[in-house]
């Protein structure tokens, strides 16, 4: 065995892990009905109930078969919803109540059921999805003609077709399939005693689908679908023990379809083809100029084919060209595909005999892809139904119109443009040569191409040649021709009419789709970037909501789940015109929980007013759009369809782009107040430790001993009360800050003198400035000014404080306070080490301090203290280092206009430029 990969490992975790939380599903499988399937399955499921295994049965046909009946007594089972349809009371399974009762194990009979209108899904495949998405086991049956891929192969052999279908991936998924087989004989056995239908019900049964040679082909195909799952297990066993090496190139198909009735059928062929070779595959429509002319009824084929292809896995899309064989096989370049399939009619048109097929072009241009042409018959197709309503529509929504209402009015109008040009040209002829009047018809042909459209331009070529020959070539009023050179011109411009009549019109429906598709374009882009742009939840639901809106013509609203993961309506003040009438809050939660679209369009609940889609994101799904077209044909094709997943798709992106964000920013706030809290903590359990261990030890000695000296008993007190005064100003510190950044320090601000608070400052951090030569210099003429004096100590004490505590003793602090225009600046300044680089603005920052090593006492606080306080009074407070050595702190107060009613008087005018108290120098 070889090393297993990491990458297939992780894959192979990852599956296991997504499989252990969805239910089991257990398939019986057969070739048709009588087989034994539902006795298989209650069979299997009564030995689980005697095993005390906890079995629900959801819904079990019995077809009056009184052994099948017997085998559900002593089963629990759910009571079937009753449903009122076309006047009858029908019984269906009821959803709800059996994920409800969430048994372990719940027996689901007839998995191609068609549900009742009004049920939440359109099939019992998909109640049975969600029964496996909320964790509960499921015991299923199925027959062979109604898997989607076989259909038509089934439809063929019996020469009934079978409507009723299930998704091959639906099968394809189950944990286990049990195949329930019968032998032919045996079957029209039962059959004859009554065991499958009545009587004069199996008469007629054996004689048309249950003919031995049909039984034998339907038995065959059961067997070779169990044994192709056989073997993709085996293959996927393989793979998970690393006993071969899984290939690493991947065949990949691409299918053409067209407008034809036959394209469901090729679908399917390519289905079987792509399975058969385990390959990836593509379904592509190429719309040509010619094909946007048809119809919305004869593009219905082409539609509902790519529909098909996307139940049955594939990738679906629809491109643009005027040669489809060039436009497929760049797409299969680019796509790295390795075989192209397309059908052919076996009934070649005779006016084809000149031009090559589509598998000719493609088999002569095509050098990398094998092309696989598979025969259908036109005439032998399978009918389809009419379009549903809505689904008329082109491939890109509402495709441009002519703007001259019904097709009989244009022809009118062309008619009478020839005419007036007619009396145009005989009112010119006299002036112009015939040629030239040639030219106003081709003219007037141009014009009606690009008004009128295809068919009245060709009716207009006629009528211009017409009127030439009659009114202008000699003899006049006459369609007879003196002359036969005139056949030539009548052949030249008849032609080159029709041939500008066909390119005009060509290039006019053209351009126009070109700019319908780059509005489109246009409007996605604007969306992306201003989804790109947008900060916050808000923003990104009003983009998203305008852009929904105006591209779809809908109402549009964004359902966000709240914490306990329940969707909710929109905000209260939206304008209730954007939003849809009818919002299903029941909807939208499924469609949250399941991650799945649901509503208009879609299989499940498809006669609700609105459409909602899950808004998935790579971690999660973010919420749901809902929207509410005004014409439900905007959503009926597949490219709309993609556009609304790629716009539903930018929403989540975006909505969880912001998420995270938001969840980024917290982080960084929490670990930013982690951070202060531990700078805190750090800084108090040393600061505040030191005093109170000194406080401890001086009162410890004053206790212990009675007989200390009056020195020594006198020094200690004093050395107790420093300590206490030291403990006091870290805590007024803190509780400063905290007021401060609270906002509860109120302001009470008076009319003082700078000066006086710069005194009361120098004489309580006397002891700290001890050693310290200290030099006040005033300047003359200083101002009074409202502020709170008791903060602007706190904010000098600090300052000195932390001036005296930097620098060594013998060191000088100048303070120098002077007028600066409409302020007042006073100056810290001293010649100790100053700043560490960088640090002269972040040294306000709470908890941070001017040297790294903790030698000094202090929790960082001081000069955040004053920087408060300093923009509490509307100032400022810089710090700066000095060129030479020392640094420098620098405090502006603003000067407010003094009331008139103060006296001014009873101020002294002038101050000496220079004064020098007792206090402000200390040795």
């Amino acid at each position: 065995m070889e090393r297993p990969d990491p990458d297939e490992l992780l894959d192979k975790l990852q599956r296991d892990e997504a499989r252990q939380q969805r239910g089991h599903l257990k398939v019986f499988f057969g070739a048709c009905a009588g087989v034994g399937k539902t006795y298989a399955m209650l069979l299997a499921a009564r030995k689980l109930h005697d095993e005390g295994g906890d079995v629900v049965v959801g819904i079990v046909e019995t077809h009056g078969r009184e052994e099948t009946a017997r085998l559900l007594d002593g089963l629990e089972s759910i009571a079937p919803r009753q449903v009122d349809y076309r006047g009858r009371r029908m019984s269906e399974f009821d959803l709800d109540a059996t994920l409800a009762r969430h048994p372990a194990v719940v027996l689901i009979d007839e998995l191609a059921h068609s549900n009742l209108p009004g049920s939440r899904h359109l099939k019992r495949w998909q109640d049975v999805e969600e029964l496996l998405g909320a964790g509960i086991d499921v015991y299923t049956t199925v027959n062979v003609q109604h898997l989607e891929r076989l259909n038509d192969v089934v439809g063929q052999i019996t020469g009934i077709r079978v409507w009723e279908t299930v998704p091959d991936r639906v099968f394809d998924l189950a944990d286990e399939v049990k195949l329930v087989d019968l032998p032919p004989e045996e079957l029209v056995e039962r059959l004859r005693e009554g065991k499958v239908y009545l009587p004069h019900q199996a008469e007629n049964a054996i004689r048309n689908f249950f003919r031995k040679g049909n039984l034998i082909a339907l038995r065959e195909l059961a067997l070779r679908r169990t044994a192709d799952r056989v073997d993709a297990q085996m293959r996927e066993y393989r793979a998970d023990q690393s006993i071969s090496r899984v290939w690493q190139a991947r065949e990949r198909l691409l299918v053409c379809v067209g407008p034809g009735p036959e394209a469901a059928t090729l679908v399917r062929a390519a289905a079987r083809l792509a399975a058969s070779l385990k390959a990836d595959w593509l379904a592509v429509y190429v719309e040509t100029p010619r094909l946007q002319r048809l119809p919305a009824s004869r593009r219905g084929p082409a539609i509902r084919a790519l529909k098909l292809a996307q139940e049955l896995g594939a990738e679906t899309t629809a491109l643009d060209g005027a040669d489809v064989a060039a436009t497929l096989l760049g797409y299969a370049q680019v796509r790295n595909v390795s075989k192209l399939v397309l059908g052919a009619s076996s009934v070649r048109r005779r006016w084809q005999f000149w031009r090559k097929s589509l598998s000719e072009q493609l088999a002569q241009r095509s050098t990398e892809s094998d092309v696989y042409v598979i025969r259908r018959d036109l005439e032998h197709a399978p009918e389809t139904p009419r379009m549903e309503a809505g689904a008329e529509s082109g491939l890109f929504g509402e495709m441009p119109q002519a703007r001259w209402g019904s097709p009989l009015r244009a022809y009118g109008w062309a008619a009478a443009a020839c005419g007036a040009m007619t009396l145009v040209a005989a009112t010119l002829v006299p002036f112009l040569d015939l040629s030239n009047v040639v030219m106003l018809y081709l003219l007037c042909v141009i014009l009606a191409a690009l008004r009128l459209g295809r068919g009245p331009s060709v009716l207009i070529s006629f009528l211009s040649v017409m009127a030439f020959d009659f009114f202008f070539v000699p003899p006049k009023l006459s369609f007879s021709v003196s002359d036969t050179q005139y056949l030539l011109t009548f052949a030249v411009m008849l032609t080159v009419a029709l041939v500008t009549s066909h390119l005009t019109t060509s290039l006019h429906l053209q351009a126009r789709v070109a700019t319908w598709r780059e509005r489109r374009t246009a409007a996605m882009y604007a969306m992306a970037r201003e989804l790109a742009a947008a900060l916050t939840t808000a923003q990104i639901l009003e983009i998203g909501e305008r852009h929904v809106r105006e591209v779809f013509q809908a109402r549009v609203a964004v359902l966000l789940p709240d914490s306990a993961g329940k969707v909710r309506q929109p905000v209260e003040d939206a304008d209730p015109a954007h939003l849809p009438a009818h919002l299903d809050e029941d909807v939208a939660q499924w469609v949250y929980d399941q991650q799945k679209p649901a509503g208009m369009g879609t299989d499940t609940l498809p006669a609700a007013d609105a459409l909602y889609v899950p808004l998935r994101a790579p971690m999660r799904t973010r919420g749901v759009l809902a929207l509410a077209p005004q014409n439900a044909r905007q959503l009926a094709v597949p490219e709309q369809q993609r556009l609304l997943d790629t716009f539903a798709a930018q929403i989540a992106l975006a909505l969880e782009r912001v998420h995270y964000v938001e969840i980024a920013q917290d982080a960084l706030v929490n670990m930013e107040s982690e951070r202060l809290r531990n700078s805190l903590l750090s800084a108090i359990s040393h600061d505040l430790r030191t005093p109170l261990t000194a406080i401890v030890g001086f009162a410890s000695m004053l206790a212990r001993d009675e007989h200390l000296p009056n020195q020594t008993r006198a020094e200690l007190i004093d050395a107790l009360h420093e300590e206490a005064l030291r403990m006091n100003g870290l805590v007024t510190n803190l509780l400063d800050m905290a007021r401060l950044q609270a906002g509860g320090v109120p302001l009470n601000k008076q009319w003082q003198m700078l000066e006086e608070v710069i005194g009361t400052a120098l004489r309580a951090c006397r002891l700290p400035l001890a050693g310290h030569h200290v030099k006040v210099m005033l300047a003359p003429g200083l101002p009074l000014l409202n502020f709170d004096a008791v903060l602007l100590e706190r904010l000098f004490t600090n300052l000195l404080e932390n001036a005296a505590k930097y620098t060594p003793p013998g060191s000088s602090i100048d303070i120098d306070v002077r007028r600066d225009g409409d302020q007042v600046l006073a100056t810290i300044t001293d010649n100790g080490p100053g700043l560490p680089p960088g640090m002269e603005t972040r040294v306000f920052d709470k908890f941070t301090r001017g040297e790294t090593e903790s030698a000094k006492p202090g929790v960082g606080l001081g000069l955040a203290i004053c920087r408060a306080i300093a923009e509490a009074h509307g100032g400022k407070i810089k710090a700066e280092n000095l060129a030479g050595r020392g640094a420098r702190f620098i405090l502006s107060l603003p000067i407010e206009p003094m009331p008139a009613e103060m006296d001014v008087a009873a101020w002294p005018g002038e101050l000496p430029a220079e004064s020098q108290s007792p206090a402000s120098e200390h040795e």
